[in-house]
């Protein structure tokens, strides 16, 4: 019996040692994400690729930290207010795509996902983008309205806030563009659809917060430039994948 007892033991600890061997690394692509097309925007050590939003060099508060990009709150500034901050991947514009993206954020935590950015001095990044919530949905200021909850298209259409994980636990978005089509799903789960560059696009944007934004009554980019927002909280991003479609 005691022999048994150990066969089954040894035989545990090496499917143990074997699943974790196998487990995928942050930041790396396998080979099955290689043949679909996938290619990371972030390698895991440094920020190449990307710089500030209408700017030449990263934010001095973004750090690289386990594996992962961090925004944190600027030196002089208070939890909420950004530093000017905002980021984009420059190398490259994308039209129709699938973006993937884990993020986490620290209690109160705000910030955004940004696509079809167009760069124009004295404009924010959110001027004529949309933007994709990352929220601490229990106590960011920010979560009396369902539309601004994590993984919402912000102030236009609500996610289902039972698909988000809490503060200091990895999500994942994946953002879908295709000939104007859009769908957010949130850890696996599909919370949002719509499309842009219709009557129905209208009608969202005025009853929103952008109607009297430039960006969004000249309509949306057809190609721009994905960003990610510096809204004065500490935010991790890894695993930023895209795929063109």
């Amino acid at each position: 019996m005691k022999k048994h007892i150990r066969l089954l033991l040894t035989t545990a600890l090496v499917f143990l040692i074997a699943f974790t061997g196998c487990a995928q690394k942050p930041n790396k692509l396998t080979g099955k994400d290689k043949k679909a097309g996938w290619v990371l925007l972030f390698n895991g050590k440094d920020f190449t690729g990307w710089r500030q939003y209408n700017g030449t060099e990263m934010p001095k508060n973004w750090a690289i930290e386990d594996n992962a990009m961090k925004v944190f709150t600027g030196e002089g500034r208070k939890p909420g207010q950004g530093a000017r901050g905002d980021i984009i991947y420059s190398t490259k514009e994308f039209s129709n795509f699938e973006l993937s993206i884990d993020w986490k954020t620290a209690e109160m935590g705000n910030s955004g996902i940004f696509y079809s950015i167009k760069e124009v001095p004295g404009q924010a990044i959110y001027a004529s983008s949309p933007e994709v919530q990352i929220l601490d949905n229990v106590k960011a200021t920010d979560n009396k309205i369902d539309s601004h909850l994590a993984g919402s298209l912000y102030d236009m259409l609500p996610a289902d806030p039972a698909t988000v994980k809490p503060a200091g636990e990895w999500n994942n978005i994946v953002i879908r563009v295709k000939d104007g089509k859009v769908t957010h799903t949130q850890n696996g789960v599909r919370v949002v659809e719509y499309e842009l560059w219709t009557p129905e696009w209208d009608e969202m944007v005025e009853n929103s917060k952008f109607k009297n934004f430039p960006g969004f009554k000249a309509g949306i980019p057809k190609e721009g430039y994905i960003g990610l927002q510096d809204h004065g909280y500490t935010i991790w991003f890894r695993n930023i994948k895209i795929r063109e479609l």
